[in-house]
């Protein structure tokens, strides 16, 4: 069985936005393998901020992105199953790169260490592009 790109493509693409002084952005499917806030959840996607201004402990494993980030001036932790990240994309151009949704594979990791406060950069954000530029990656 071969591994899935879409861990690797996410990570690529959150460099490229960062070496370019741009946002990345995350649109991700919210079901019950997801832990975000959900009162900035709409037809079940979020969009978070995972820039590192607006992060903290920034993990983009091969099986689930985890980081703290602030939501209304409260810290909250995001645990998502990298096969619910929708889209990855640039904040400023809404360039980037949709996939599809994916089965959760992988047990969620343990927390390693105390847990920190985050920024005070909020990580949700409204902004979203329309999908029609995105490709969408199998």
């Amino acid at each position: 069985m071969s591994t899935s790109t879409k861990p690797y493509l996410i990570r690529a693409l959150h460099q490229w936005c960062t070496d370019n002084e741009q946002t990345p952005y995350l649109v991700v499917h919210v079901d019950g393998s997801v832990t975000v806030p959900l009162e900035f959840v709409k037809d079940n996607e979020i969009v978070l901020n995972i820039g590192y201004n607006a992060t903290k402990n920034l993990q983009i494993d091969n099986d689930w992105l985890s980081f703290s980030a602030r939501f209304g001036g409260v810290s909250r932790d995001i645990w998502v199953p990298i096969g619910n990240v929708l889209s990855i994309f640039s904040r400023e151009t809404g360039e980037g790169m949709g996939f599809e949704l994916e089965p959760v594979t992988g047990e969620r990791p343990q927390p390693v260490g105390p847990e920190s406060a985050a920024t005070d950069t909020p990580a949700g954000g409204k902004d979203k592009p329309s999908r029609s530029h995105l490709r969408i990656v199998k």
